[in-house]
This record gives C-alpha cells, sequence and structure tokens, in this order.
C-alpha cells in the first residue's frame, strides 16, 4: 500500500469512527492508530488533517482530536430574483388603491368604505335560483357566442337607450375589465387620458396599467366642467376623456341633459372618445339618458355593469362602441380572454328577465335614502365641521370635505384604531387634492345604526375643532 493509499484507507476509518461517536468525543491516540493500522506518524497526521478540513474533527495541542458538532443542514440558497428588476422594466402596475377598495374590515371595524352593496342587501337567494335555472339549460356550459349571448346583449343594447343595438354591445366580465379593455384598445401607451377630478381610482389604476398618463379636467358640484375639458383636449392632445356622468364616484355629481351634449361637443370637435362609465346607473333614483343615447357617430363608448347593484361576484358588464373602436374592443376581449362563462351570461340574464330585478330595484332605491339620509344627519349631529359636497340623488358614497388643518392621512389612520374604516380622498386625485376630504359609504354597513356609530368613532378620532 503506497503512501496515498494509506492516507485515504485511515481517513476512511477515522470517518466511519467519527459517525459512531458524538460530537465532543475523543479519537483514538495518533499512537493507538499507529499499532492498530501499521503505520506511520505521518499517514495518520494527514488523515487526521483531511477530515481536520472536512469539519469533522478537531484537533486541540496537546490534547488529541475530538469529534466536531456536526454542522445544521444547511439552509437552501435564497433563489436571486433580481434579474427580473431589469427584464421587466419600468411599467409598474399599482393596485394599492384597488386592493384598498377590495379588503374587506375585521369583525371589530365599522365600514363606511366599499364598492359593493352589504351582503344583506344582495339579491343572494333569487340570484341562486337564477343560477340554477341557468345551469339547467342544454348548453349552459358550452361555448358562448363570442361578443356574448345575442340576449344579454340586446337587454344592455335597450339600457344604453337611443338607436344602441345589439350588435353595439360587447359583454365583458365586469365594468373593471371593460375599463382596461377600453384604454388599451383607445389609446397607445404613452399618450394622456383625460379624467375628472376627482376620479374612480380603479379608472386610474387601470390608465396607467395600458402605459396612459392621466390629466386631472376640474369638475364643479354639477360635474366635470365643458369649458375646462375642451381646454385640456386642446392642451394634450388627448383622445380620449374618462367620465362617470351618473353618480360620479367619489363627489355623487350627476351631469345634467345640457352638459351631457356639451361634453359629446367637446370630444366629437376635438375628434376624441369618450369613455361613458355608467355603472351606478342602477342605484340612482332618476338621472338623465346615457350620453350613448345620445351620440350616432360613435364618439361615447359606454360601459355598464350588473356587479354594482347585485353582487361582486357577477362579473357581467356591457361595452357600447361603434365603428373600427368597436371591432377593435371585440379583438381585444378575444384575445384577452375569449369570452365571458356562459352561466354567468345565462344567470344574469335569467335575473335580469325576472320579476326579481324590479323588485330588488326598488328595495336598493329605498334603502339608499334611508342610508343616505341617516350618514348625513349622524355628520351634522357629530361631526358637522365634515361638510358634504352635495347630497347625491342615489349611489353609495358622501364626499366631505375636512377643514384646512386635519391630516388626512393620519386620521383616516387613527379612524381605523378606532374601529371605522374610511377611504382616504387623496387616492381619488390623479394629481395634487385641493385639501382633505374623505369618502364615506353609507351600502356597506350591516345596518342603519352601524352608520351613527361609525360617524361616533370617526368624530372620536378626529378629536376637538
Amino acid at each position: 500500500m503506497n503512501n496515498d493509499s494509506s492516507i485515504a484507507h485511515i481517513a476512511a476509518m477515522l470517518r466511519e469512527e467519527v459517525s459512531r461517536l458524538q460530537p465532543g468525543d475523543r479519537l483514538p491516540s495518533s499512537r493507538e492508530i499507529m499499532r492498530r493500522h501499521g503505520v506511520s506518524p505521518v499517514t495518520v497526521s494527514r488523515a487526521i488533517g483531511q477530515l481536520t478540513a472536512e469539519g469533522r474533527v478537531v484537533t486541540r495541542p496537546g490534547a488529541g482530536a475530538y469529534v466536531a458538532q456536526r454542522p445544521a443542514a444547511p439552509s437552501p440558497t435564497e433563489a436571486d430574483m433580481s434579474w427580473q428588476t431589469v427584464a421587466l422594466g419600468d411599467r409598474v402596475v399599482d393596485d394599492t388603491a384597488v386592493t384598498a377598495l377590495l379588503a374587506g374590515p375585521p369583525d371589530h371595524v365599522i365600514a363606511l368604505t366599499g364598492g359593493y352593496l352589504n351582503p344583506a342587501l344582495r339579491p343572494s337567494q333569487q340570484l341562486a335560483a337564477a343560477m340554477a335555472r341557468a345551469a339547467r339549460r342544454p348548453d349552459a356550459w358550452s361555448v358562448p357566442p363570442l361578443n356574448g349571448l345575442d340576449e344579454l346583449r340586446r337587454w344592455f343594447a335597450v339600457q344604453a337607450g337611443g338607436d344602441v343595438t345589439a350588435a353595439d354591445a360587447l359583454v365583458v366580465s365586469g365594468g373593471q375589465s371593460a375599463l382596461s379593455l377600453a384604454f388599451r384598445s383607445l389609446a397607445a401607451p404613452g399618450t394622456p387620458v383625460l379624467v375628472e377630478t376627482p376620479t374612480y381610482p380603479g379608472a386610474l389604476a387601470a390608465a396607467k396599467a395600458a402605459g396612459l398618463r392621466a390629466t386631472a379636467v376640474p369638475m364643479d358640484r354639477d360635474g366635470v366642467r365643458p369649458d375646462l375639458l375642451a381646454e385640456a383636449f386642446a392642451v394634450t392632445g388627448a383622445r380620449v376623456f374618462y367620465c362617470q356622468p351618473t353618480l360620479h364616484n367619489p363627489t355623487g355629481a350627476t351631469l345634467s341633459l345640457e352638459r351631457r351634449e356639451q361634453v359629446i361637443g367637446v370630444a366629437r370637435a376635438a375628434g376624441a372618445f369618450v369613455v361613458e362609465d355608467d355603472v351606478l346607473r342602477y342605484l340612482a333614483d332618476a338621472a338623465p339618458p346615457p350620453m350613448v343615447s345620445m351620440d350616432p357617430d360613435g364618439t361615447v363608448v359606454y360601459v355598464s355593469s350588473l356587479t354594482k347593484v347585485l353582487a361582486p361576484s357577477l362579473r357581467v358588464a356591457g361595452v357600447v362602441a361603434r365603428g373600427p373602436a368597436a371591432h377593435r374592443l371585440r379583438a381585444g376581449q378575444l384575445v384577452e380572454s375569449f369570452f365571458v362563462a356562459r352561466p354567468l351570461q345565462e344567470t344574469a340574464l335569467e335575473f335580469v328577465g325576472s320579476p326579481a330585478w324590479e323588485r330588488h330595484l326598488r328595495t336598493v332605491h329605498a334603502e339608499i335614502a334611508r342610508r343616505r339620509d341617516a350618514l348625513l344627519a349622524a355628520l351634522a349631529a357629530r361631526l358637522p365641521a365634515a361638510a358634504p359636497h352635495l347630497v347625491p340623488r342615489g349611489g353609495k358614497h358622501l364626499w366631505v370635505r375636512l377643514p384646512p388643518h386635519v391630516d388626512e392621512s393620519a386620521l383616516v389612520e387613527a379612524a381605523y384604531r378606532n374601529g371605522v374604516l374610511v377611504s382616504p380622498g387623496r387616492m381619488y386625485y390623479p394629481s395634487e387634492p385641493p385639501g382633505p376630504r374623505l369618502r364615506l359609504t353609507f351600502m356597506a354597513a350591516a345596518h342603519v345604526s352601524e352608520l351613527a356609530e361609525g360617524v361616533r368613532r370617526l368624530a372620536e378620532a378626529m378629536g376637538p375643532g
């Protein structure tokens, strides 16, 4: 046996012995190893040196070699995802505002925010019955017409009014999806899109995700100002204006018939589209007809949805468009998601075609008036410093102005700690806000008494003055 093989042999023997011993146990002395195996001191020294290098033993001068502490199992190496920062570029999708709107409060917190009806106000049993009827149809699970069920498109067309036909309507998966589709289809990345200020944060997020730059157009108590809209088109060269003419979110403003005609005229003169977000129409006591019904030239792209008035998971909306814009919208919908699930479309059609639809609207309208008035009364009694922008003719929200000295963010945090959730005004502005604001929702609370208690907690968080 040559010297190298002798070293390897002794090292192997020692490894086996180390495996039988406990950490801290002493190995046989070099002299004992030499006697057992008939090898030289150099061979033993080098073999022990190998085990020391492997971390199996430790040597103590004058005392010998000992079994080392066994190392903890190595943790898996953390994956390095940093390369993705370069690959993805700077088109960040900011979901902060949308997440805040969708997040439900803990059990102990009263919700004075939210985009949907309280569960007690939803027609859940009737929707379940409609879905059961829809599911029994022989073709319920088949591929639907790619633009949507003919009867459902016809229903959305009738709701839009004017000379809109089923051929002009497209069924999509909810109002948010409709906005994303419209922004991607109507404007090129990097171009401006005009929006009311304040406006719906989900629209701002969708515009940004489409690579568009939101430019603010001021409003007054009656809605967007047509004169400033014309100026914004001239200054920016924008070709799309997003607006909510009925029960504007968050202010509650509703454009008059005259202003609707003016907005269409301004957009037509600019060679631009108007994206009319009309998803709150079914929560209105009364409202002028949709702008799309007054537009024969394809200026208005109309968005309507059943989600806000029925249930969050009934993701069914209608988009009305004409001309090349309609083709582009349909192509975008097809490439992105093929079609809306047929059972959802059939369920929506079953429900709106039944007596339950009109009964539900009457119930919701009565509840809106009751809750809105209760929230206004609670504010007047407990928090008169929070001045409502206006009294909306329906909807879900009150937009309130706070005294200029109030720190909006600090108040929202203090209110949450005190058990009430409210929406900060800042998230509704595409540019600098004019001052502290809150959006207070009256349709998300469980009952009217919760509204009063929520305002009490908010007033307590705001403190005196």
